[in-house]
């Protein structure tokens, strides 16, 4: 993948992560308040913990940062995966907003 297409495809991720906050507020008793400077957002729950998401331009990643870990994502092609799991980014992106939240949230690819 290009630089360009890793950027492409990793602010389109921000955007819907940003996105998403916001419906989630609309829809639930979720209170995210997510900030955006650069290529890095922090989404920040009523209990003042906050989850990370930010932009690893030079190896073309993207990582989070939860009270549950660190995680690295690469886009594979179809998605952004863990590189050591697997796992899907909005799968763990919906895991992490759950436990920080104490509330079932479901962020979702796309």
């Amino acid at each position: 993948m290009t630089d360009l297409e890793y950027l492409d495809r990793a602010e389109a991720l921000l955007h819907s992560v940003e996105a998403q906050c916001d419906r989630l507020n609309d829809v639930t008793d979720a209170d995210i308040d997510n900030q955006r400077v650069g290529g890095m957002i922090t989404l920040v729950f009523a209990d003042a913990s906050q989850i990370v998401i930010n932009l690893q331009k030079p190896l073309q990643e993207v990582w989070l940062a939860a009270r549950s870990g660190g995680y690295h994502f690469k886009f594979d092609g179809g998605a952004w995966r863990d590189t050591k799991s697997g796992e899907e980014f909005f799968t763990r992106l919906s895991q992490s907003a759950s436990e920080h939240a104490r509330l079932g949230l479901e962020f979702k690819a796309g």
